[in-house]
């Protein structure tokens, strides 16, 4: 009997922020398959579950692609042997995780399947950081990308608040592409280290100068916020743990 892959958001690495629905699928599947960027603390928490876990997450060394088709091969004939599958991935599965082409596989082969939300690190990793990312006055819109293709980075992008996943390595081209779009070179920016974690840290700056800070200190995954809205973070954060 086939059994059914669950593709579940595990959030942005905080155990506490995962849902109910991703724990209970957790709870019920024989297997996990999980990514690189789904936090230690969960895994271990899994572990401690009894449960077989494999590790699937792709290192940039290795050719996307070709790691893909081994993933989803794996996972229907995990499910062909009447396992329920548990794929992992970090954030939702939905943004910039390649769920879409999982379950285009699955279908093709006929594997049930049910896809479980997560909370992607676009809205967790900015608010565990006190940055808002939209504020009355300041910014109504949000422009999410990753760092990968510079391409993406057009006019609509000069407006409102800008969230970059997966650009720590292109920290310096991309502040150099926006100032030569027109951003102000003076436009706040905050990096977001190991963002829910309890080693997170925040590094504040503008386009000018956040760059050298990023290639000296930051070694963890980290989250760019770029715009206005980053002033009003570092005002939060000066005042989040002092008696008021």
């Amino acid at each position: 009997m086939t059994g059914k892959v669950y593709i579940v958001g595990a959030g942005p690495g905080d155990p506490e922020l995962l849902t109910v629905k991703a724990l209970k699928a957790i709870e019920k599947a024989d297997i996990i398959l999980y990514d690189r960027l789904v936090g230690d603390k969960i895994i271990e928490m899994i572990r401690g579950m009894g449960k077989d876990v494999i590790y699937v997450g792709k290192n940039s060394f290795e050719k996307g692609s070709e790691r893909q088709k081994n993933i989803n091969e794996l996972m229907v004939k995990l499910a062909k042997e009447g396992k329920t599958v548990v794929r992992l991935k970090g954030g939702d599965p939905f943004v910039f995780g390649r769920g879409g082409e999982e379950v285009e596989y699955l279908i093709k082969h006929n594997i049930p399947f049910e896809v479980i939300p997560g909370l992607s690190s676009v809205i967790a990793v900015p608010t565990s950081a006190c940055i808002p990312l939209t504020h009355k006055g300041l910014s109504s819109t949000i422009f999410v990308m990753t760092g990968r293709n510079l391409d993406d980075i057009g006019k609509s992008a000069l407006s409102g608040t800008i969230v970059i996943l997966m650009g720590k390595e292109r920290i310096r081209e991309i502040c150099k592409k926006l100032i030569e779009l027109g951003k102000d070179k003076n436009t706040p920016v905050a990096v977001i280290e190991n963002g829910t974690l309890e080693s997170q840290k925040i590094y504040f700056g503008n386009l000018e100068n956040i760059a050298e800070v990023v290639e000296r200190d930051v070694k963890g995954v980290a989250l760019i916020v770029i715009g206005d809205v980053v002033k009003l973070g570092e005002r939060f954060n000066s005042k989040r743990f002092s008696s008021l």
